[in-house]
């Protein structure tokens, strides 16, 4: 029993000793560990099943329903890793390879066309030479569900199967890339835990990148919401402005973002952003808190796609008060957060859009 003492306290002692002494650094590693890490692992393997997903359902092995879950599920991993968007994936233009949107002039579809009378037989590394418009996740909703396609016909779908399991594998190439760029031994992951390397010269420089990028999501959640809801059209709505509104997936795309943004914040056992804040702002930690809470209970509120609540003044109205909910949520982070920990975020990536 004593050695069993003695053991667990040569344990603690050295569990102890490997935890770092700066806040912002245990922060950092808490997140990158417990939240970003496993983020891009979630990614990456439902990329791994949407090309999976597309091989099966072009050799005729899986329904279009089947494929259909499929994309859904690689669109709600990729909106909850957008807060999360630091590093390798917001360089080289890399996330606009993932998903193309805005698509304010119908790019797609017309991009899609175009390739395809060029390249009917497509292969992958054809698509790896073309334009990031159609190498995306936008390009294959299209695919699997636009009203002017119909992959049960046999036709159809020998001409938009070449497409299709390409972009799955150009997806799922990307993300693996990601992911090892993350995991390898000086790589993203890395650079999180260990101070100063060639990215950050301390752990302040990382967390502050991290609020950075998470303020930069919620920026874009409203801008997401607000296109569509005509906030920058005198009201007009713009339903085809709307993130992936052809599978009716906008708002669980932007609870999906939402969610990646509050993991951020609480980390996985409140060891998030949330730590840095001392006793004095304790008050504006629990205004965060409910302001979480409130953005998320709108959202999960609606019954209705995106689509057919722009439609009516009912509907309106309850998106007009999601959008102020998220504004409030995005100003609590970008004023008095970032003042609260001492933060300047500069230049937001949405400014001038």
């Amino acid at each position: 029993m004593i050695r069993s003492s003695f053991t667990l306290a040569l344990l603690s002692l050295a569990l102890a000793a490997c935890s770092p002494s700066d806040p912002q650094q245990r922060v950092s590693v808490a997140l990158t560990d417990g939240v970003l890490l496993p983020a891009y692992g979630s990614w990456a393997e439902t990329d791994r099943q949407l090309a999976a997903s597309a091989q099966a359902f072009c050799s005729g092995q899986q329904g279009l329903g089947d494929a259909r879950q499929a994309f859904l599920a690689a669109q709600s991993a990729w909106a909850g890793l957008q807060p999360m968007l630091i590093g390798p994936l917001a360089e080289g233009n890399r996330a606009w390879q993932v998903q193309f949107w805005p698509d304010k002039k119908n790019l797609v579809a017309r991009q899609v066309g175009a390739l395809l009378e060029r390249k009917p037989q497509l292969s992958p590394a054809d698509l790896d030479k073309s334009s990031v418009v159609v190498q995306g996740l936008t390009a294959y909703e299209y695919l699997l569900f636009d009203a002017a396609i119909d992959l049960d016909d046999a036709q159809q779908r020998a001409r938009y199967c070449p497409l299709l399991t390409a972009v799955g594998q150009h997806q799922q190439n990307l993300a693996a890339d990601m992911l090892a760029q993350w995991q390898a031994a000086d790589g993203m992951a890395a650079q999180l835990r260990e101070f100063p390397n060639d990215r950050f010269a301390d752990a302040g420089e990382a967390v502050a990148e991290l609020l950075r990028t998470q303020v930069s999501a919620l920026d874009g959640l409203k801008k997401k919401l607000g296109t569509p809801l005509g906030r920058q059209t005198k009201g007009q709505p713009q339903p085809y402005q709307a993130e992936a509104w052809r599978s009716n997936a906008s708002l669980a795309s932007l609870a999906a973002t939402l969610a990646g943004a509050e993991r951020l914040w609480r980390g996985v056992e409140n060891d998030g952003l949330q730590q840095l804040l001392a006793g004095k702002h304790q008050a504006l930690g629990q205004r965060i808190d409910d302001a979480y809470a409130d953005t998320r209970q709108r959202i999960a509120a609606q019954q209705r796609p995106l689509g057919e609540l722009l439609a009516d003044d009912a509907g309106r109205a309850e998106l007009n008060a999601l959008y102020d909910s998220l504004d409030s949520l995005h100003r609590l982070h970008e004023a008095e957060l970032a003042k609260a920990l001492g933060i300047q975020l500069g230049f937001n990536a949405h400014d001038g859009d």
